[in-house]
């Protein structure tokens, strides 16, 4: 008992030691970020009249996924939405008998509502911070009641901008998510995305992309391990002149695997996994509207609907 609790200790050590890592990271690139806008601005002068107030929003997105048993879905998905599943599985792991590597997971439907308060600070510079609420279900336990499961905070930047020239543009999205509550199972999800977007035109309505997300997670016990996911992926996106956009992506997914207590190890796999979005942006390229379709295959397909519907409180 000694020996474990020494290890569980070490493992929120660990935890939390990457947490700060990530958010002294945050500050970095968005301080970055903020400085190299300043910049910009000072170059191109301030008689252009350009609103400076920065866009307030709660990026409001509702999603719906359905597992096949004996899986954990990531893919391209929602961090809250992995985060609610992982927990639903790591809860199904914990509440069935002691004979390991005889059962599986059973398959899994959940519906996650996540909020995240969003600031633009600048074009280039977004930092977000929210809870998430949600209802998972099995063939065994039907559908839970909704509750608050997760919180998250992160930020998107563009870490270069392309501006007309032959190198793209490249943006660096970090999220953190930690399951509520925060007991023996919970988990921190650490997602990053780095993304390659090539654009044909000025005003960026055509463009290529490439790009890879790596997640890790750590689970806050000795007896249950996830291991890391990397997707690597292509796309294009065009967007119409009625500010209709459409963006899609096809990539490969590397999962290490689980093992999840008394439950038969979640096999490692390599499979792909493609996702498609469609969005209603205004004439300054802010989302009014999204929709996105995910299909996963962990090894069997997965699915996942998500819509987005943002809220603004200040929208320039």
């Amino acid at each position: 008992m000694q020996v474990a609790a020494k290890v569980r200790n070490r493992i929120c050590a660990t935890s939390s030691a990457c947490l700060k890592a990530a958010l002294a990271g945050a500050l970095c690139i968005c301080f970055t970020g903020l400085a190299l806008a300043k910049d910009d601005d000072d170059d191109d002068g301030s008689s252009n009249g350009a609103s400076k107030t920065p866009n307030i929003y709660l990026d409001m997105r509702t999603a719906y996924a359905s597992v096949p048993a004996g899986s954990l879905p990531i893919g391209f998905g929602s961090p809250a939405l992995v985060t609610a599943l992982q927990s639903l599985a790591l809860s199904r792991a914990n509440s069935l008998p002691a004979s390991p590597g005889s059962l599986t997971l059973p398959a899994a439907q959940a519906v996650v509502v996540d909020l995240p308060l969003t600031v633009d600070v600048t074009d280039g510079v977004s930092l977000y911070a929210g809870v998430s609420g949600s209802s998972t279900s099995t063939a065994l336990t039907g559908w839970s009641p909704v509750a608050i499961t997760s919180w998250n905070i992160g930020f998107q930047a563009e870490v270069y901008k392309q501006k007309g020239g032959s190198i793209p543009t490249l943006t660096w999205q970090s999220t953190i998510t930690q399951a509520i509550p925060n007991g023996p199972f919970a988990t921190t999800t650490f997602n990053n995305i780095f993304e390659f977007d090539y654009a044909f035109d000025k005003d960026e309505t055509r463009g290529l992309l490439a790009g890879v997300q790596d997640v890790h997670v750590e689970v806050g016990s000795p007896l249950a391990r996830i291991h890391p996911s990397v997707i690597g992926y292509v796309g294009a996106y065009y967007q119409w002149p009625n500010n209709w956009k459409f963006t899609g992506r096809v990539g490969v997914q590397s999962f290490g695997g689980a093992q999840l207590l008394n439950v038969a190890p979640v096999q490692p796999f390599i499979e792909p996994v493609v996702r498609f979005d469609l969005d209603r942006m205004d004439d300054n390229d802010n989302r009014l509207f999204g929709v996105t379709a995910e299909i996963m295959w962990v090894p069997k397909p997965a699915y996942q609907l998500t819509l987005r519907t943002p809220l603004y409180f200040v929208r320039n």
